[in-house]
């Protein structure tokens, strides 16, 4: 059964038990990645394959890196911040109220 997605392109959003944040930039209506992939998450944290998954252009203290994140381990990032990752400006265009804007010219 398949249901709306919480999230939206543009939004950013951080990881409810790893320390990392990231901004939407694709979003699958349920699991579509490999079952080694997902058998890699610890079993205790791995999320069903029964809802939406979000890709991320995503950063922690670190690096920056694309992740790919069930709607169930996401939260909605409050700090009001944008991302650092050096791909955001290939993908999104204005930033305001927390928020990313699409560049029409990138929506397929």
């Amino acid at each position: 059964m398949e249901r709306d997605a919480k999230f939206k392109i543009g939004e950013i959003v951080k990881h409810r038990f790893l320390s990392f944040r990231g901004v939407i930039f694709d979003v699958d209506p349920t699991f579509n990645n490999t079952e080694e992939w997902w058998l890699s998450i610890p079993e205790d944290i791995r999320p069903k394959k029964d809802q939406p998954f979000y890709h991320l252009l995503a950063e922690n203290e670190v690096t920056e890196y694309v992740a790919y994140v069930s709607e169930q381990n996401l939260l909605f990032d409050e700090t009001g911040e944008p991302v650092r990752h050096p791909q955001v400006n290939e993908i999104f265009g204005t930033f305001k109220n927390g928020c990313y804007e699409i560049q029409s010219s990138k929506m397929h």
